[in-house]
């Protein structure tokens, strides 16, 4: 089963990066403004980098248009996302 991670996006920061764990969700930077899914495709870039899996593997499931956002990892259990974002 696909794993889930709850995600607050911070879009048009100065740089690409996790920033840590904020009440239960983990904090994204992207350089990226939120128009036309760049941001979205730049939250997932940077998630599948930092766990090691391929781009097409992250997906966002719910709130592509909100700061608020769940991420599916297709090929993650939730113990393999856990040890990948332990911030």
């Amino acid at each position: 089963m696909p794993a889930r991670l709850a995600v607050l996006v911070m879009p048009r920061a100065g740089r690409d990066e996790i920033v840590g764990w904020r009440e239960g969700e983990l904090s994204v930077h992207v350089t990226v403004p939120p128009e036309g899914g760049r941001a979205n495709a730049a939250v997932c870039a940077l998630l599948a980098k930092v766990a090691r899996v391929p781009k097409t593997s992250v997906s966002v499931v719910r709130g592509s248009s909100s700061r608020h956002k769940a991420v599916e990892f297709a090929t993650l259990s939730e113990s393999d996302v856990a040890a990948a974002f332990p911030f």
